[in-house]
Protein backbone atom coordinates (compact mmCIF):
# COMPACT_ATOMS: atom_id res chain seq x y z
CA UNK A 1 0.00 0.00 0.00
CA UNK A 2 1.25 3.15 -0.81
CA UNK A 3 2.12 5.54 2.17
CA UNK A 4 0.17 8.72 3.02
CA UNK A 5 2.69 10.83 4.35
CA UNK A 6 5.92 10.85 2.36
CA UNK A 7 9.49 12.50 2.56
CA UNK A 8 9.32 16.76 2.58
CA UNK A 9 5.64 16.82 3.42
CA UNK A 10 4.29 19.97 5.14
CA UNK A 11 2.83 17.86 8.20
CA UNK A 12 1.12 19.74 11.39
CA UNK A 13 0.97 17.81 14.66
CA UNK A 14 -2.69 16.38 16.00
CA UNK A 15 -1.43 15.63 20.00
CA UNK A 16 1.12 16.07 22.43
CA UNK A 17 3.51 18.75 23.51
CA UNK A 18 4.17 20.21 20.12
CA UNK A 19 0.66 20.26 19.42
CA UNK A 20 -0.30 22.58 16.56
CA UNK A 21 3.92 23.05 15.45
CA UNK A 22 4.24 22.39 11.85
CA UNK A 23 7.09 20.89 9.99
CA UNK A 24 8.78 19.15 7.44
CA UNK A 25 9.32 15.36 7.45
CA UNK A 26 13.05 14.73 6.64
CA UNK A 27 12.99 11.11 7.44
CA UNK A 28 10.67 8.53 7.58
CA UNK A 29 11.71 5.13 10.64
CA UNK A 30 10.46 1.53 9.82
CA UNK A 31 8.33 1.77 12.90
CA UNK A 32 5.85 3.72 11.87
CA UNK A 33 7.51 6.96 13.20
CA UNK A 34 9.00 10.22 11.17
CA UNK A 35 10.84 12.32 11.91
CA UNK A 36 9.78 16.18 11.66
CA UNK A 37 11.94 19.44 11.69
CA UNK A 38 12.28 21.06 14.65
CA UNK A 39 9.13 18.90 16.56
CA UNK A 40 9.65 16.87 19.55
CA UNK A 41 12.96 18.09 20.38
CA UNK A 42 15.14 15.75 23.03
CA UNK A 43 18.38 16.70 24.76
CA UNK A 44 20.87 13.76 24.01
CA UNK A 45 24.09 13.60 26.33
CA UNK A 46 26.84 11.87 23.51
CA UNK A 47 30.04 10.92 24.39
CA UNK A 48 32.90 12.09 22.18
CA UNK A 49 33.78 9.35 19.69
CA UNK A 50 37.40 10.51 18.51
CA UNK A 51 37.82 8.39 15.59
CA UNK A 52 35.12 9.50 14.25
CA UNK A 53 35.72 13.27 15.08
CA UNK A 54 32.77 13.74 17.21
CA UNK A 55 32.78 15.59 20.59
CA UNK A 56 30.73 15.35 23.29
CA UNK A 57 28.36 17.15 25.24
CA UNK A 58 24.54 17.87 25.20
CA UNK A 59 22.86 18.04 22.26
CA UNK A 60 19.28 18.41 20.87
CA UNK A 61 18.21 16.34 18.67
CA UNK A 62 14.85 15.57 16.72
CA UNK A 63 13.57 12.58 18.09
CA UNK A 64 10.31 10.10 16.32
CA UNK A 65 6.66 11.05 16.16
CA UNK A 66 4.25 8.58 14.99
CA UNK A 67 2.87 9.03 12.26
CA UNK A 68 -0.78 8.61 13.24
CA UNK A 69 0.13 11.99 15.42
CA UNK A 70 0.51 14.09 12.31
CA UNK A 71 -1.27 14.98 9.28
CA UNK A 72 -0.79 16.88 5.99
CA UNK A 73 -1.04 20.35 5.80
CA UNK A 74 -3.53 21.65 3.07
CA UNK A 75 -1.80 24.73 1.31
CA UNK A 76 -4.99 26.41 0.59
CA UNK A 77 -6.59 26.59 4.10
CA UNK A 78 -3.36 26.18 6.60
CA UNK A 79 -5.22 23.20 8.10
CA UNK A 80 -5.03 19.51 8.82
CA UNK A 81 -6.36 17.57 6.07
CA UNK A 82 -6.62 13.56 5.44
CA UNK A 83 -5.16 11.98 2.18
CA UNK A 84 -6.78 9.64 -0.39
CA UNK A 85 -5.80 7.78 -3.31
CA UNK A 86 -7.32 7.84 -7.35
CA UNK A 87 -6.53 6.18 -9.97
CA UNK A 88 -5.24 8.70 -12.82
CA UNK A 89 -4.16 7.47 -16.20
CA UNK A 90 -3.19 4.41 -14.37
CA UNK A 91 -1.52 5.92 -11.79
CA UNK A 92 -2.34 5.98 -8.09
CA UNK A 93 -2.38 9.56 -6.60
CA UNK A 94 -2.91 11.23 -3.36
CA UNK A 95 -5.27 14.07 -3.13
CA UNK A 96 -6.78 16.05 -0.12
CA UNK A 97 -10.30 15.12 0.96
CA UNK A 98 -11.49 18.17 2.07
CA UNK A 99 -11.02 19.87 -1.84
CA UNK A 100 -9.78 17.08 -3.70
CA UNK A 101 -6.39 19.53 -4.58
CA UNK A 102 -3.95 16.38 -5.90
CA UNK A 103 -0.53 16.61 -3.88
Amino acid sequence: MASKIRLNDKVVVLTGKDKKKIGLVIKILSNNKVIVKGVNIITKHQKPIPSQNKTGGIIKIESGIHISNIAILNPKTNKPDKIGFKFKNGKKIRFLKSNNLYI
